[in-house]
């Protein structure tokens, strides 16, 4: 499946592990496979010619070479009205268009987690190279210290020393301090119903007199706080899901420590299942629906295994949002899954016990170079701006720790495709197969996610044994997941049972205005039993409210 490579530096095995968020996770494995595809002489030979015919082209004003459909940097006027900063936009796009070529066609020949590696080292390159990140060609930056009689350029000097200082030199993405959570993020009226050193449950106020009887567990991942399903009103799944009638119950995970560093997947199944019985319990339901997030799936999955196995019915349905449960595919995760990098990963995981947030954030901001590091060092740095308060990304820079045990077997699922292979995985002393889960589910994807592609999501619906549906929404992987109806680019695709092929899907399949959590809301509540009044208040005798909403856990501060 891959190729072994030299022993790497210590320095070089520290940035590849995650030390610094200057340098990407993996960036030293994946800078080796990218020299491994120029050693391709035919390929870049011949790539090299078309670039040589092209710049032979923008010399004379004759090339055709434009920035992609949605490209944000090249949009000042100078990159087409100033003949130099036109050629020099002209060749740089030439030569990153040479440089994914040798990559594409060489990608196709050799092994896939390889060719993964090499493409995420030449994204980083080639945005890195792009000349609007340096002041004397960025005509914008230029234009802007002069309007300012170089005030933007102290401005900016501001912003990289702070950032030096408090960010670990990456650009900040929003203004600290810009949202507090529980005051502008995670609002929605409800309390806080059980605790335990692992994670609380939140049961929301009902927001309609009646409400469906069976109730709704929502399990976010591990990996990051549960407040992207709660953002501000308006922009809160929470508060959506309420709206509905639906009785909305959260489980908002603890925010490791060194100490929990050998919480594992049992551990994270374990509290979903007592979760389940709080919920029961509370309700007075004999059973749940469950929604599980990304990585929350993964989770939920290993506890639906669970109870399948000892033929227990606690679970009505299953929904899952942006989740794999096949790694089969190469995707840009495949270029950390190398076992040289899961070996070195899992390693440093023992000895801190812990992967930090700031470690867990680098690694998925280095995803997307271009849109999550570039943009700000443009913005912050040579234009000297404040990057604006975005409640997402907000929360994008409040992260979470994870603890090695649980970090080290994810790299497993990932390296080694634990989860179709039937007993390739344990959890609880249960072997994990897939189909002998039978429950209703509903999985979703987006069409532009850069982290679990939609056609690995759709996958999920010929793994699971009982009926399902699939909906795929639009945009990328978070933005997919904050998605409130009513705005009116939102869109999503609905078709019919789905078959083996995801790509004969979508060819059937219809396109709805609106949001997908409108197809959910329809499709759980189809499946949330009868009617009832409204509980006048949240909790039960046995489990009574402990604090307003949205609890201790969510406020838990990050360990470096």
């Amino acid at each position: 499946m891959t190729q072994t490579r030299p022993v790497i530096r210590d320095d070089v095995e520290e940035s590849i592990g995650g030390g610094e968020d200057v340098a990407p996770p993996g960036l030293g494995m994946a800078l080796g496979a990218l020299a491994d595809v120029f050693g391709h002489g035919r390929t870049v030979a011949r790539h090299s010619a078309a670039f040589g015919k092209e710049l032979a082209k923008i010399a004379v004003g004759r090339s055709t070479v434009a920035p992609a459909k949605g490209d944000r940097r090249f949009t000042d006027p100078a990159w087409d009205t100033h003949p130099a900063y036109h050629r020099l936009e002209q060749t740089y796009l030439a030569a990153t268009g040479a440089v994914d070529g040798v990559v594409d066609d060489v990608g196709r020949a050799i092994d896939a987690r390889r060719a993964a590696e090499a493409k995420f080292a030449a994204d980083i390159l080639t945005a890195a190279l792009a000349p609007t990140n340096y002041l004397w060609t960025n005509p914008a930056a230029l234009k802007e210290a002069f309007d300012t009689a170089g005030l933007s350029l102290v401005r900016g000097t501001k912003h990289f020393v702070t950032d030096v200082i408090e960010n670990r030199g990456m650009p900040s993405m929003v203004p600290r301090d810009a949202f507090t959570v529980g005051k502008d993020l995670a609002v929605t009226p409800g309390a806080v119903v059980s605790r335990d050193p692992v994670g609380e449950v939140i049961q929301y106020t009902p927001t309609t007199t009646t409400v469906r009887s069976r109730p709704v567990l929502v399990v976010p991942p591990p990996i990051g706080r549960y407040y992207f399903l709660d953002l501000r009103p308006g922009r809160s799944f929470v508060e959506y899901n309420v709206g509905r009638g639906l009785q909305t119950f959260m489980l908002s995970w603890r925010n490791p420590s060194a100490e929990q560093g050998d919480w594992d997947m049992d551990t994270y199944a374990a509290r979903i299942l007592r979760a389940i019985d709080e919920v029961r319990e509370i309700t007075g339901s004999d059973d749940v629906n469950l929604i599980g997030f990304c990585a929350g799936g993964i989770l939920a999955t290993t506890a639906l295994n669970h109870l399948a196995a000892q033929g227990d019915d606690r679970v009505h349905s299953m929904a899952y949002a942006v989740t794999m449960l096949d790694f089969g595919n190469p995707a840009l995760l495949g270029a950390f899954a190398r076992p040289a990098l899961v070996r070195f990963a899992k390693g440093r995981s023992r000895r801190k016990g812990l992967i930090s947030a700031r470690d867990m954030g680098s690694a998925f901001t280095w995803m997307r170079p271009n849109d999550l590091v570039f943009n700000y060092v443009v913005n912050n740095y040579l234009m000297g701006r404040t990057p604006p308060a975005f409640d997402i990304l907000a929360w994008n820079a409040d992260g979470t720790n994870l603890p090695g045990a649980l970090h080290g077997q994810f790299l497993d699922i990932f390296r080694d495709n634990l989860l179709v292979e039937p007993g390739g995985l344990t959890v609880l002393d249960t072997p994990v197969d897939l189909k002998s889960i039978t429950v209703p589910t509903f999985v979703s994807g987006a069409i532009a996610d850069h982290l679990t592609a939609w056609r690995s999501c759709y996958r999920t619906t010929q793994l699971l044994g009982g009926d399902t549906e699939f909906v795929l929404s639009f945009s990328g992987h978070i933005a997919s997941l904050v998605n409130p109806p009513g705005n009116p680019k939102a869109h999503y695709w609905t078709g019919g049972t789905p078959g083996p092929d995801p790509d004969t899907w979508l060819e059937h399949a219809e396109r709805q205005q609106g949001s997908w959590w409108e197809a959910w809301a329809d499709w759980a509540i189809a499946r949330s039993g009868e009617e009832t009044a409204a509980p006048a208040a949240p909790g039960s005798d046995r489990y009574p409210p402990l604090e307003a909403a949205p609890g201790r856990y969510v406020r838990d501060l990050p360990a470096d």
